[in-house]
């Protein structure tokens, strides 16, 4: 099973599966950088009302990043679905974002 194939929930249960057991812990991180450019250009968005979208989809990216190796993170571990998925931020340094998703490694079962 690859990754995208895992079963996910941001509850604790997973319909159609039974939880067989629990593994613990797992997260994917990831640390970026706006980039002068983005950076530059989405600054000067902002200076009006509505979105940004080169901080958008920065944010976007790192998410999707942050997901996949929360994923293989679990596999690591032995599991085959994440249960309670959840995503944070926050800045790290100047100009640095950390984006990580994290949750509980399991081992499931259909039902």
């Amino acid at each position: 099973m690859n990754q995208r194939q895992l079963p996910t929930s941001t509850t604790f249960d997973l319909p159609g599966f039974t939880v067989e057991r629990t593994l613990g812990l797992c997260w994917g991180l990831i640390v970026r950088s706006v980039g002068f450019t983005k950076g530059f250009t989405g600054g000067l968005r902002s200076l009006k009302a509505g979105e940004v979208p080169q901080y958008t989809e920065m944010v976007d990216h790192a998410r999707q990043v942050s997901l996949e190796r929360l994923l293989a993170h679990a596999q690591e571990l032995g599991g085959n679905a994440v249960l309670g998925i959840r995503f944070d931020s926050s800045e790290v340094a100047d100009g640095l974002a950390e984006v990580i998703a994290y949750g509980t490694a399991a081992v499931v079962r259909p039902v």
